[in-house]
């Protein structure tokens, strides 16, 4: 089965993921792939690029076409033929197209913007040394905008919403009871 976590950045997402791996057990053969692996390292390969204030290529990673979709498809179909759940998290994960067919769950993990800024704030300036003030330029400048066009409308394209602000364990029994729910017809029943 393939459970996608979709949502914007700070919304939970690949917290949800560990713990869903986490409550799988030991023996649960569960893999895990992170979004934020599959962007195009490299300008003229692929991507949305776009000069900074210094004039040096920076990748637009609130764009769906700065992925690799293609080498993310590849890593989802050899993940899905060695285990019994892949979990795929990132921005866009709803639109990962995996070739092999499969169950699936779609699910978007929602917190509101003020508090997804603030586990931003908290994970790149204050624990990753990241400038505070090019962090607000970009989300205030880009961002902001970037998540409503591009991650909020999968919001309606997914089979469950969970509240991100929920602790991680209680959010991976909401999907873990979804997922043995399914009605084999690719709604949560």
């Amino acid at each position: 089965m393939l459970v996608t976590l979709t949502g914007g950045a700070g919304a939970g997402k690949t917290t949800l993921a560990a713990a869903l791996a986490a409550a799988a057990g030991p023996g649960g053969r569960v893999r895990v792939l992170h979004g934020d692996d599959y962007y195009y390292a490299e300008p003229g390969r692929g991507g949305v690029w776009a000069p900074d204030e210094a004039g040096v290529p920076r990748l637009d990673v609130g764009d769906p076409r700065s992925v690799d979709a293609g080498r993310l498809a590849d890593d989802i179909d050899a993940a899905l033929g060695e285990a019994r759940l892949v979990v795929v998290d990132g921005l866009f994960a709803r639109t990962v197209a995996p070739r092999r067919p499969c169950a699936r769950l779609d699910v978007f993990v929602d917190l509101p913007a003020d508090l997804r800024l603030a586990r931003k704030i908290e994970r790149k300036c204050v624990a990753g040394g990241f400038p505070l003030a090019v962090l607000l330029r970009n989300y205030v400048g880009h961002r902001r905008a970037a998540h409503e066009r591009h991650v909020e409308p999968l919001r309606a394209r997914c089979d469950l919403v969970v509240d991100g602000a929920l602790a991680p364990e209680a959010l991976a029994g909401q999907v873990w009871a979804a997922a043995a729910a399914r009605d084999g017809q690719g709604r949560v029943s």
